[in-house]
C-alpha cells in the first residue's frame, strides 16, 4: 500500500530511540584516521548502506552563503580526506576563495556520524592522473562533457558534449586541466554514536600541534 501524496506528513513526529550501542572514550584509538577506517570498514560490512563513503561537502561562498551537497570520498590518510571534481565548479570556486570545509558522513543504519572541519588543499597532479585513470571510461568522458555548476539549455546539450568527447578521445582519455582533486586536512573530527533520549555520545578528536586531543561534548 502506498501512501496519499496528499495526506499531510507530521513531520515533528517522526521520531525513533537510538539503542544499538554506546561509545566510550576507551573505545577510540588515539589516531582519529585509524579510527574513521574501522567505522568506515563497519559501514562497509554493514551491507545496508548503499554509499558507505557518500559525505556531505560543505562550503561557503563570498557572501557568506553556506552550500552543501553529497560527494564520494576516494582517498584518506593521515594527510586527509580527499575527493575530485571540476575546477570550474561553484565548489572549486569557493574553496578557491575561502579553503575551509566541513565533511559529515550520515551512517544513519549504524546511528552514527562523523564530522570533520579543517582546511583545504589541492592534490598534487601525480595523485589527479593515478586517480582519474581509474575512473569507468564513462566517467572520464564525463568530466570533458560536463560544464559543472553552469546553466544549460536542457539534457541534450550534455548528450551533445558526451558525444563530442568520446568522438574526440577514441582511445586513451586525458586528464582535463579543469578536473582534479581537494584534500580536507582535519582541525577536528568528531565521531556521534546515537543514544536512547537524545543523550547522544559525542567524542571529539581536535588538533592541538602536533598531537589530537580526545574531548566528549555535551550532545
Amino acid at each position: 500500500m502506498t501512501s496519499d501524496p496528499s495526506s499531510p506528513i507530521d513531520v515533528a513526529a517522526l521520531r525513533r530511540d537510538y539503542m544499538q550501542r554506546g561509545l566510550a572514550e576507551s573505545d577510540l584509538a588515539p589516531d582519529p584516521f585509524v579510527q574513521f577506517a574501522a567505522w568506515l570498514h563497519d559501514a562497509v560490512r554493514c551491507g545496508s548502506i548503499q554509499e558507505p563513503n557518500a559525505m556531505v561537502l560543505a562550503t561557503v561562498s563570498g557572501e557568506g552563503q553556506p552550500h552543501a551537497r553529497v560527494m564520494l570520498l576516494k582517498g584518506f590518510g593521515p594527510g586527509g580526506f580527499v575527493f575530485y571534481t571540476n575546477y570550474r565548479s561553484d565548489k572549486a570556486r569557493e574553496l578557491e576563495a575561502q579553503p575551509r570545509a566541513a565533511l559529515t558522513f550520515p551512517w544513519l543504519e549504524l546511528e552514527r556520524q562523523v564530522r570533520i572541519e579543517g582546511t583545504v588543499e589541492k592534490t598534487t597532479r601525480n595523485e589527479v592522473e593515478t586517480y582519474f585513470q581509474t575512473r569507468p571510461r564513462g566517467s572520464r568522458l564525463g568530466a570533458w562533457a560536463s560544464p559543472q555548476s553552469r546553466v544549460i539549455a536542457g539534457r541534450s546539450v550534455l548528450e551533445a558534449s558526451l558525444a563530442e568527447a568520446e568522438a574526440r578521445f577514441p582511445l586513451e582519455i586525458p586528464v582535463p586541466e579543469h578536473w582534479g582533486g581537494y584534500r580536507v586536512v582535519p582541525t577536528q573530527i568528531e565521531f556521534w554514536q546515537g543514544r536512547t533520549n537524545r543523550l547522544h555520545d559525542r567524542l571529539r578528536y581536535r588538533k592541538a600541534g602536533h598531537l589530537w586531543v580526545i574531548e566528549r561534548l555535551a550532545p
